[in-house]
């Protein structure tokens, strides 16, 4: 069985909008007041400069009630605009916009090294011209059988990606899928739970997931790595078939396949970088 590392851009993911202020009480605005009521009338001199010193006060009040409402009772608020520049929409300076072609990535001898016995390599063709580049070397000797795949992918700017959509949080937001794939895949999917370790002083971030499948009587070892480095995703699975339903296969060492995993991954970094 096969395990492709999925690379979709992300969204993450997952919180509940919080609710909106409650910017005024119930008895907002609050009643005119009367004006007059407890003056003096006095018997001197009519002050004329009166009645226009109090009307100019109100109408402003009543400017800055009806601005209020206008711009905060909820239900009357008109939607904000979109600031302009708040979302990335270009590749920032270190983003990657070509990945190396993945079959050279990884020398011969490492893969000899790891896949001993001349495994035939096939290069899938590309789906994303230079942002994206794929190899799969297989090995078919009894009682070996083993799949590599290794997948380079750099992701653009996304304005469903999480931060400021920046080619960078695109590539963080699948990083983030990848794991809780491994971790907690979907039902739907049928994957086992992974056992992820994180890899230090790799990339900017990587992890290793171990997985076993178990299909009828076949049993296969699947180990991924993941290695994120800016906007780019490399990720490699390495599957070993530790018993097929006819015999004649395995067995695997999981701590080797794991080791390959990674030694492969580091491998194709070092072209990236």
């Amino acid at each position: 069985m096969i395990e492709q590392g999925s690379l979709p851009p992300r969204t993450p993911a997952g919180s509940a909008p919080e609710p909106a202020d409650d910017a005024l009480s119930a008895d907002w605005p609050p009643p005119a007041r009367r004006r007059g009521q407890g003056r003096s009338r006095g018997r001197g001199r009519r002050n004329r400069r009166g009645p226009l010193f109090w009307a100019v006060p109100a109408a402003i009040i009543v400017v800055i009630v009806v601005v209020v409402v206008v711009l905060i009772v909820p239900g009357r608020s008109t939607p904000a605009p979109v600031t302009p520049g708040s979302l990335i929409t270009t590749f920032l300076p270190g983003e990657i916009q070509k990945v190396p072609d993945a079959c050279p990535s990884v020398p011969a001898a490492t893969v000899d090294s790891y896949l001993s016995g001349r495994p035939k390599s096939a290069a899938p063709p590309p789906l994303d011209g230079p942002l994206g580049s794929q190899c799969d070397w297989t090995l078919d000797v009894r009682p070996v059988y083993r799949l590599l795949q290794l997948d380079i992918q750099a992701y653009t700017p996304n304005g469903l990606a999480s931060g400021d959509g920046s080619a960078t949080f695109a590539a963080i937001d699948a990083y983030a899928e990848a794991m809780q794939q491994k971790q907690d895949p979907a039902p739907a999917t049928g994957a086992p739970r992974g056992q992820v370790t994180v890899e230090p002083k790799l990339g900017t971030a990587a992890f290793t997931a171990t997985q076993v499948y178990v299909v009828g009587g076949a049993i296969t070892d699947v180990a991924t790595t993941v290695i994120r480095y800016r906007n780019v995703l490399i990720t490699v699975v390495l599957n070993g078939l530790d018993r097929s339903n006819n015999g004649g296969y395995g067995p695997v060492s999981m701590p080797q396949l794991s080791a390959a995993s990674l030694a492969l991954a580091r491998a194709a970094y070092t072209k990236l970088t």
